[in-house]
């Protein structure tokens, strides 16, 4: 399943990182992306001291290859996971 293998890409390449994976693609039924629909939360400790855009790249750069044909649409939410 898409949602199990991006939650563990992420997990793998963020250790200690929470993951939070959402497939949205039933709401887009009849609108052929070629891709799903996902939606991924994610808290992890090493988001300190970077801005909300390099907390997304880090995740759009994890994610890569999945965003070539995979994935049509991810909407990321990062925080900084606080004193695990």
């Amino acid at each position: 399943m898409i949602t199990d293998e991006i939650k563990h890409k992420i997990e793998q390449a963020l250790p200690g990182a929470r993951v939070d994976i959402t497939n949205k693609s039933s709401q887009h039924i009849g609108h052929d992306a070629g891709g799903a629909h996902l939606g991924v939360t994610v808290k992890y400790t090493g988001f300190k001291g970077k801005t909300m855009v390099e907390q997304h790249q880090m995740i759009y750069a994890i994610l890569k290859e999945e965003m070539k044909q995979k994935i049509h649409a991810l909407v990321i939410k990062t925080e900084i996971l606080q004193g695990v």
